[in-house]
């Protein structure tokens, strides 16, 4: 069993206590204090098998102290022992939270990586000291474990909450529904059991978050394992059958409190991003896909006479394309769609970040006023059809685009890689979806540009996946003071 480092007291010549149990320093009571934090100098990334044909996934670590002479490289990482996982959405075993005074876990701190394999039901206890450049395994949780105390499979989305590690799941053993979510605890690994006491009339799983002090959990919706393994199902798609709705929940009594439906033509609402203050009650959901035009949507989740309401907010459209430039599967709407894969907010909460996967850009939008988004900012790189190159390398095009992105405490940096899923990258990149890492700096001013000197091609065994940044960054913590 793995046991926690504890602060011990120390007595003075009183014999009265001066010092108890001592908070990990990356710990931070507000996001005011976590945007003072100390830049970070490591991000880890999620490799996954390019092709799944025997070769395990890895964590990977790539330095970014940009005084390092090491710099925008990778310096450390960690073969899985095992294959076909397909490392996703990975996660801290604690965090901030652990500072809420409700359910108070002062004695554990942000060392290990709980990484979920999504299509092997997996799970890695991954050990980042003594040399956090050099990770270590500590346990595995093997899939019949999963199955066996949750009832789930194809664990998605890793968060640490104030009381134990939270994992989303896709679907049960059969990789049908429902999914939903099940906890770990934060000091043994052991698996406690699934979340939810009464799931109502919730069925699809993705994505969650919370409003700690509101004790309020919110979750969306993709898809059934069966529905997303083989890649997007044209038939599905154009039946509405994937995720359209928004779910909130009772944190405390874990039950389905109300469900939002944001329409059928909405297909796969996926990211969750809640307001980083812990008194405000709204977040912004993203959307894929628009039957109706191919767009993507982003909207704002929020209380409204007692009631919690969804409005969309931003809409981005599809660009126009020549069919013989489009995969199959697009042919016959001569148009890329943005396929808006991710989203991340700032901690403190001013902007927000759009990763539109199929167009090949990063969009950036002030949300300083969350009703009335404004676009402020806009890269460009890879994309379906205009495969931009990075400007390191300007003669080179790029497959794949903005995918999952990430953003340090003080969001003066932005990270994003990007490959979404093994089946879904050979549809819509089948010549290849590449395998980078890129960076963004934001000026004093809020303007985002390319960091030239940070372009990191992976293995091209491997596809690059979801970052985390040592210390914490945007999506990762939550807080119960503002």
């Amino acid at each position: 069993m793995l046991s926690p480092k504890k602060e011990t007291y120390v007595i003075d010549s009183d014999s009265r206590p001066m010092q108890l149990l001592k908070p990990d320093p990356t710990f931070y009571a507000s996001p005011r204090d976590a945007i003072k934090a100390p830049p970070e100098t490591l991000a880890y990334v999620a490799l996954l098998s390019a092709t799944a044909n025997g070769a395990p996934d890895r964590l990977a670590v790539v330095d970014t102290d940009s005084t390092s002479q090491s710099y925008a490289q990778t310096i450390g990482s960690v073969a899985l022992p095992k294959i076909g996982d397909e490392l996703h959405h990975f996660g801290w075993n604690a965090c901030s939270a652990a500072l809420c005074p409700f359910s108070p876990h002062p004695h554990v701190e942000r060392r290990y990586l709980v990484v979920p394999g999504l299509r092997s039901s997996r799970i890695y206890i991954i050990d980042t000291k003594p040399d956090p450049s050099q990770p270590h395994i500590v346990r595995i949780i093997e899939p019949e474990e999963v199955i066996k105390r949750t009832g789930y499979s194809r664990p998605h989305t890793v968060h640490c909450g104030p009381d134990a590690i939270y994992i989303s799941a896709l679907g049960n053993a059969d990789g049908e529904g429902p999914g939903g979510i099940f906890t770990i605890d934060c000091d043994t690994f052991d698996i406690i059991g699934p979340w939810e006491k009464d799931r109502g009339s919730q069925y699809f799983a993705y994505d969650f978050w919370w409003h700690l002090n509101r004790d309020v959990m919110i979750s969306s919706e993709w898809g059934t394992p069966k529905m997303i393994e083989d890649g997007l199902n044209p038939e599905l798609l154009l039946g509405g059958k994937y995720g359209h709705h928004l779910h909130f929940w009772d944190l405390k009594s874990r039950k389905l409190k109300q469900s939002i439906d944001l329409g059928a033509e909405q297909q796969m609402v996926l990211e969750l991003r809640p307001s980083h203050d812990p008194n405000n009650e709204w977040g912004f959901a993203g959307v894929v896909v628009s039957l109706k035009d191919l767009s993507s949507s982003i909207w704002l989740w929020h209380r409204k006479n007692n009631e919690w309401t969804a409005t969309k907010v931003i809409e981005i459209p599809a660009e126009p394309a020549d069919p013989g430039q489009l995969p199959d599967l697009l042919k016959g709407f001569a148009a890329t769609p943005p396929l808006l894969s991710d989203i991340d907010l700032s901690v403190d909460d001013r902007y927000l970040y759009a990763s539109c996967w199929g167009t090949g850009e990063m969009r950036q939008y002030d949300v300083s006023d969350p009703f009335n988004p404004k676009l402020i900012g806009s890269v460009r790189i890879g994309g379906i059809v205009k495969r931009t190159p990075h400007p390191a390398r300007p003669a080179t095009p790029l497959a794949g685009g903005p995918q999952m992105v990430e953003i340090s405490r003080d969001g003066r940096r932005v990270y994003f890689t990007n490959s979404l899923y093994r089946a879904w990258d050979d549809q819509f990149y089948p010549d290849g979806v590449g395998n980078w890492m890129v960076k963004l700096n934001v000026g004093d001013d809020g303007k985002i540009a390319f960091d030239e000197k940070f372009f990191v091609e992976f293995d091209p065994a491997y596809r690059a996946h979801q970052v985390r940044l040592q210390g914490g960054d945007a999506s990762s913590d939550s807080y119960c003071f503002s």
